[in-house]
């Protein structure tokens, strides 16, 4: 079995922007359960940029895999967060490039005059917090999809 290609993604790769909150909770919904090792997470203080390589789980097609009875499906996107003042990490060492997070959601708290915190909360309780001057994230797809090595759709106990 081959990998999918974008040619049969509906439509195309994703390339997404959020600046409010209810941007926000596509995004977050998209990048849920996303994976990556701590080592592809890179915040850029002169350019106040933090960009995270995702492998992303694409939540947009698992209905229709399912239905069709194919593989799941992921793909490497990049996550931007502009903007960005203060980065702070809480149950992430840093420092251990090789440690696996697991991305569960991507929580925003407003303050005054646009800027605000934006909270990525990994399994695990690790939570990295970028204080911004306004909400401004980049997500876009950066490989071709390619079949879910589990096989399986992530699964969350109610």
């Amino acid at each position: 079995m081959s990998d999918a290609s974008f040619h049969d993604a509906d439509p195309a790769p994703l390339a997404l922007k959020a600046e409010d909150a209810k941007d926000l909770l596509i995004v977050s919904a998209l990048v849920q359960d996303a994976i990556l090792p701590v080592g592809e997470i890179a915040y850029d203080r002169r350019r106040r940029c933090l960009a995270l390589l995702l492998n992303r789980f694409r939540w947009e097609d698992a209905e229709q895999a399912a239905r069709e009875n194919r593989p799941y499906e992921r793909v490497r996107a990049v996550m931007a967060v502009s903007d960005v003042l203060r980065v702070q990490s809480d149950g992430i060492d840093r420092k251990d490039t090789d440690l696996v997070l697991e991305l569960l959601r991507i929580d925003w708290e407003p303050a005054e005059d646009g800027a605000g915190r934006v909270l990525l909360q990994f399994a695990g309780d690790g939570t990295l917090a970028l204080d911004v001057e306004c909400l401004n994230i980049d997500l876009r797809d950066v490989t071709q999809p390619y079949v879910a090595p589990s096989g399986k759709a992530p699964r969350h106990p109610d």
